[in-house]
C-alpha cells in the first residue's frame, strides 16, 4: 500500500525514522519512507493496521500535536483495542496544560472513557493499579478548567495514613509536613505547568494542596478536587470528603483497591463507596486494568504476576 503523508515528515517519522521502525515490529512490515510517499509491504491485515495508524498519526501531526516516546505504540494499542475508531480521535482528546507539552491525551479506550466522564460528572470515582494514569489525567483535567477559569482553585488531597495523628509534631508548615504523602500529586502538577507559576499558584491559594484529616468542616465550591489513595480512607473519611462538594465544583476520586495500608480491622471507604454510589447515575465509576497500564512495559507484567499469586479483596 502506497500514500502520501503531511509535510511535517520529521515530526512524524521520528529521529532516523524511529516512529516508523516501531510500526515494522509491532506490525511485522515493511515501512518504506521516500519524503512524503510511504509504502506499507506486508501481510493484507498487518499492511491495513499499520497504514491506519501512521495515517492517524499524520492527523495528529497536522493537528498541532506533537508525538512524544511511546505515542506511536500507546495509538497502536488503541487501534487494536478498537479497530474501527480513528486512531486520530485519540489525538482529538488532548488537554490543554500550561507546559511545553501543549496537549495531555489519552493513550487508550478506558482514559478517554475517563477523560469524558470526568468532562460530564460531578463526581467521578477511578479505580485500577498504578500506572493507569488515573490520577495524572485527573491533573491534567484540574490544570486545564483552572487554565480556563472554569474553576477558581484546585484542592489536592491524599491520606496521609502513616502519620496519623503526628503530623503536628512534624516540623515546618502544613505544605512542609504532608509533602511526602502528596509528591506524586505535584510530580504530576510540575509536569504539565512550570515550576515557577505552580509556584506563584500554590502561594496565592490557586492552588491547595492537604491531607484528607483537614477536609473536614469544609464546603469546597467554584473548586475542582482531587483525592488520590482513596484506597487508604476510612468509611468516616470517605463519607466526610464526598460530603465536602459544593456548587460548580468537580470531585475525582483515584485508587487501587489491591493496595490498601490501611489496619485490617479498618475497612477501605473506596470499597465501600464503589458499592454503594454504584447505583447512582450522576456519579461515574471507570475501572482500570493491567491492560491499561502506560508506564514501561515490564510494568503491566509486573501487576499480572502479582494478580496470579494475590487475587486482591474481593
Amino acid at each position: 500500500m502506497t500514500f502520501r503523508v503531511e509535510k511535517d515528515l520529521d515530526a512524524l517519522y521520528g529521529e532516523l525514522d524511529r516512529n516508523l521502525k516501531v510500526l515494522e515490529e509491532e506490525f511485522n512490515v515493511r515501512v518504506r519512507a521516500r519524503g512524503n510517499r510511504v509504502t506499507v509491504e506486508g501481510e493484507a491485515d498487518a499492511v491495513e493496521g499499520a497504514s491506519r495508524v501512521l495515517k492517524g498519526l499524520d492527523e495528529a501531526v497536522a493537528g498541532g500535536h506533537a508525538l512524544r516516546p511511546g505515542d506511536v505504540a500507546h495509538a497502536i494499542r488503541a487501534y487494536r483495542d478498537r479497530p474501527g475508531l480513528p486512531v486520530s480521535e485519540l489525538f482529538r482528546h488532548g488537554i490543554p496544560v500550561a507546559s511545553k507539552k501543549r496537549f495531555v491525551v489519552p493513550k487508550n479506550e478506558t482514559q478517554r472513557r475517563y477523560l469524558e466522564a470526568i468532562s460530564s460528572h460531578d463526581l467521578v470515582i477511578g479505580i485500577g493499579p498504578a500506572g493507569t494514569g488515573k490520577t495524572y489525567l485527573a491533573m491534567a483535567m484540574a490544570v486545564a478548567s483552572l487554565l480556563k477559569q472554569e474553576v477558581s482553585r484546585i484542592i489536592l488531597v491524599r491520606p496521609a495514613v502513616e502519620a496519623g495523628e503526628r503530623l503536628g509534631f512534624l516540623p515546618g508548615d502544613l505544605v512542609e509536613k504532608v509533602n511526602p504523602y502528596l509528591r506524586p500529586l505535584y510530580d504530576a502538577l510540575y509536569d504539565m505547568m512550570e515550576t515557577e507559576r505552580a509556584g506563584r499558584l500554590i502561594e496565592r491559594g490557586s492552588i491547595e494542596v492537604a491531607p484528607l484529616a483537614f477536609m473536614r468542616g469544609r464546603t469546597l465550591n467554584d473548586s475542582f478536587i482531587i483525592l488520590d489513595e482513596a484506597q487508604n480512607t476510612t468509611r468516616e473519611q470517605m463519607k466526610m470528603f464526598l460530603t465536602r462538594l459544593g456548587f460548580n465544583s468537580k470531585t475525582v476520586v483515584t485508587g487501587d483497591v489491591t493496595q490498601v495500608d490501611l489496619p485490617p480491622e479498618k475497612g477501605s471507604g473506596l470499597i465501600e463507596a464503589q458499592r454503594l454510589l454504584a447505583p447512582i447515575e450522576e456519579i461515574a465509576i471507570v475501572y482500570f486494568t493491567e491492560k491499561d497500564v502506560v508506564r514501561h512495559r515490564l510494568v503491566q507484567r509486573i501487576i499480572q504476576a502479582y494478580e496470579q499469586t494475590d487475587p486482591g479483596p474481593a
